[in-house]
Order: C-alpha cells, then structure tokens, then sequence
C-alpha cells in the first residue's frame, strides 16, 4: 500500500492534463495519440525521444487492446486483413528493434537522431494522409478496383512493414496512414470493419515495438501511468462530445499543426 502511495505521489500532474487533452482529442477526431502525445513528450516537456517513443508505445498498446475488445464482441474486426497487415509489421518492427539496438550501443545520439528525423517525417505524412485522404482514395482506388486477392494480401502485408519500420521508430502512423490506405484497398469493405481490423492489427505491433523499447531502456512506467491518468477519461469524454465538434475544421487544424511540428522535428 505504502509502495502505492509513494508511486501516486510522484506522478507529474503536467503529464496527466496533457493525457487528458490528447486522449478528448483523439475522442474527438480519432486521430493517433502518437500523432499528438510523443511531440508533446519530446517538445514541450523535453522528455529523450527514446523514452517518449518507448512510453507512447506500450500505452497506445494498453488503449488500443480496450478498442480491439469493444470491435471483437461487435464483430468489426476482420481478422483476415489483421493477418495480412502483420505478415508485414512483426518482422519489419523487429528488424527496426535491432536496429535501434545497435544504434543505441554507439552512445544513444544516433538512435535518439533517427527517432527524431523518422518523427518528424511520420508526422508530415500524417498530416497529408488527413488533409488530403478524399484525393489520395480516389487515386488509389482507380488502380486497385480489379485487383486480385493475392496482390492485395502482398500490398497490405507491404503496408504492415512499413508501418511496423514507421511505428516502432516514431509511434506514429498506425491510425491515419494506416487506415488510409485500408481504405484505398479495400473499398467495398465496411468502415468499421476496417477501423476494427486497424486497431486490433495496432495491438501487437504497439506491444512488440513497446517491449523492445522497454528492453533498451526506453520505458518510463511513471509516465506511462501518469498519461494513462489523464487519457483515459480524457478519451471517453471526447467520443462522447464527438458528435458536436465541428470536425471539418477540427481534423485540418490539427494536421496544420502536426505539419508544422514535423517541419520543425525535421530541420
């Protein structure tokens, strides 16, 4: 008990508003918590890049095992597709494990160097994949509508690897880019179905990704519980207002940001 105390005391209330405020955001717009939470780690807070990426990624694991419970018992997952995404992502966020690994072992700047530059990219492809997803489905669409299934399974097992590199470096990109392209490819399949199968294929690469980083040291479990604190209720406060936020200038706004954060994490 005293144990627990001691831990209570020493969460950092900062970290649980600013879980509070990402977690009604992405309630709110359902963009990625790694779009909005490992920027305001590493820029505001001055949290390493290795320990925000590391931390974000074993609690996007523990929020996205949640939203894969409540899209398994309302049958929206279509664990085919998941199959497919992580064919791809496991052996593409272990390979980028140990890469980050061997990194690391040469001082920790080249590591903390890649995470940034991959941050800031990730989060400019974020911001492009909300801004402008209307134009980049009908483009893809166009030449994926009489696809066969055996080139679907190898671009959505191509989508999951560069997703797990993507994700596993950065924390970002499994919400708005990832589900961009199921989108693209997989047109006539319901919305949610293909929500459902995104987060639930997030699950293990989150986790994987997130148990790396812990093993290198990249794991603030304070931070973790403190982020939990504020996100959790933060994010079911947000869905329930979602339907009153004007999301035509609430998702563009928050892509303007995310672009501008990444111009800056990339310079």
């Amino acid at each position: 008990m005293a144990a627990i105390l001691d831990a209570l005391s020493a969460i950092n209330p900062l970290y649980s508003i600013s879980g509070f405020g990402v977690g009604a955001l992405v309630g709110f717009t359902g963009v990625g918590g790694g779009s909005l939470m490992t920027p305001i780690l590493v820029l505001l807070f001055g949290i390493a890049p290795s320990t925000a990426v590391g931390t974000d990624l074993l609690y996007a694991a523990i929020t996205k095992t949640n939203g894969t419970l409540v899209h398994a018992l309302h049958g929206t997952v279509d664990w085919r597709i998941t199959r497919r995404l992580a064919y791809g992502s496991v052996p593409a966020t272990i390979a980028s494990l140990v890469l980050l690994s061997w990194l690391g072992k040469s001082g920790g700047h080249a590591a903390n160097g890649l995470i940034t530059s991959a941050l800031g990219f990730a989060l400019l492809l974020t911001a492009f994949s909300i801004l402008f997803r209307r134009w980049l489905l009908d483009h893809i669409a166009r030449h994926t509508n009489a696809m066969s299934d055996r080139r679907l399974l190898w671009l959505t097992a191509t989508n999951g690897a560069f997703l797990g590199v993507l994700v596993s470096i950065s924390s970002v990109g499994a919400g708005a880019i990832g589900m961009t392209v199921l989108l693209a490819l997989y047109s006539h399949t319901p919305t949610a179905r293909l929500v459902g199968s995104d987060i639930a294929h997030a699950v293990p690469l989150t986790l994987i990704a997130g148990f790396g980083h812990w093993l290198m040291g990249g794991v603030d479990w304070l931070l973790l519980l403190s982020l939990l604190i504020g996100s959790l209720p933060g994010i079911a406060i947000g869905a329930h207002f979602a339907a009153r936020v004007p999301d035509r200038y609430l998702r563009p706004a928050l892509a303007s940001v995310m672009a501008l954060v990444g111009i800056k994490l990339s310079i």
